[in-house]
């Protein structure tokens, strides 16, 4: 099995990706985690029941954090981008296969190959110093291929320990590494977009808060709500850095804020939105690397079909691929 590497260099190949066994299997992830979370409040209660993979992942990120520790910001007057955002890039592409290696139990290390370019690409940009939600893909990636391997299992309790325990420690990893190395946002919409750096903290926010009568969407912008699910501790993280009337500063929440009634509605259209703006989008995508365990490959090629069928929408259920190891 190749490993993957940078494809989309054209709409076309962003629309050609959107036809692949890949990118089929990434929108029933996102669903299935969505789903696992819904009704879920952080932080959650239960961790000592956390498996050997998710403790071993925290611990991971844990470690990465550390790192902005050991490399402090260089003085500098510039407003965006540290240069010792580079040292901390070249660790972890010096350490990565180590890191890696210490996260996977033996009989996986042969599958680092297929797995480190999607985890070299979630924290940043180390020529560019910025972030953007190409990077946070990446990592939701990253997390899809551990789950193709079987490091972690696809059921709903580990599915949920993803959203609420995995990925909530990297946003606030990736918070830290913003805030320190001053990161430009990447390819920002400015003042229109969602927000400057992330998304996928709304989308599985909204699915936490998707079957709540007692909060209502216009409700999630008061500064002083506690910070239960991903929507709100996001949220509170646009209060500590923007200032202002919250409508000037990030519209387009508040405009869902005050536009959308129900959570639900909110969720399925943070799905809408998130492959309209985010996938579909060349800019966004084009750092991605893809193939590997997310084949690269009609999906109608795979299936038998007669290949003009349309591309699966975010949320078609597709076949969660089992993969027991790299070819």
């Amino acid at each position: 099995m190749v490993p993957p590497t940078v494809r989309i260099r054209t709409d076309a190949d962003v629309e050609a990706w959107q036809h692949t066994t890949g990118y089929s299997t990434y929108c029933t992830f996102l669903r299935r985690l969505n789903e696992s979370v819904a009704g879920w409040d952080l932080p959650l209660q239960d961790t000592a029941t956390d498996s050997e993979a998710i403790t071993r992942t925290l611990h991971m990120l844990d470690e990465l954090a550390s790192w902005v520790d050991d490399i402090p910001p260089h003085p500098t007057a510039q407003r965006f981008g540290n240069l010792a955002f580079r040292e901390y890039g070249k660790r972890l592409e010096e350490r990565s296969e180590a890191v890696l290696k210490g996260l996977l139990p033996p009989g996986l290390h042969a599958a680092v190959p297929l797995i480190q370019p999607y985890f070299l690409a979630a924290f940043g940009s180390f020529q560019r110093l910025d972030y953007g939600t190409g990077h946070e893909t990446s990592f939701a990636l990253f997390l899809l291929c551990l789950t193709l391997l079987r490091f972690f299992t696809p059921e709903p309790d580990e599915e949920r320990r993803l959203v609420l325990r995995v990925f909530e420690r990297y946003l606030r990893l990736v918070w830290k590494l913003q805030e320190v190395y001053r990161l430009e946002p990447a390819g920002s919409h400015g003042v229109w977009g969602l927000d400057d750096y992330g998304f996928l903290g709304y989308l599985f926010g909204s699915g936490q808060l998707r079957n709540r009568d007692d909060l209502s969407p216009a409700m999630i912008l008061n500064s002083s709500l506690p910070t239960t699910d991903l929507y709100s501790l996001s949220i509170a993280r646009i209060h500590q850095l923007k200032h202002g009337p919250f409508h000037e500063h990030s519209p387009q929440l508040h405009s869902i804020a005050q536009g959308v009634a129900r959570w639900s509605k909110v969720n399925s259209g943070m799905f809408k939105m998130y492959e309209a703006e985010v996938l579909q989008k060349r800019v966004v995508v084009q750092h991605i690397p893809l193939g590997g365990l997310l084949a690269w490959d009609h999906l109608s090629a795979r299936e038998g079909g007669a290949g003009n069928e349309p591309r699966p929408a975010m949320g078609t259920t597709a076949r969660y691929v089992s993969f027991n190891g790299p070819a």
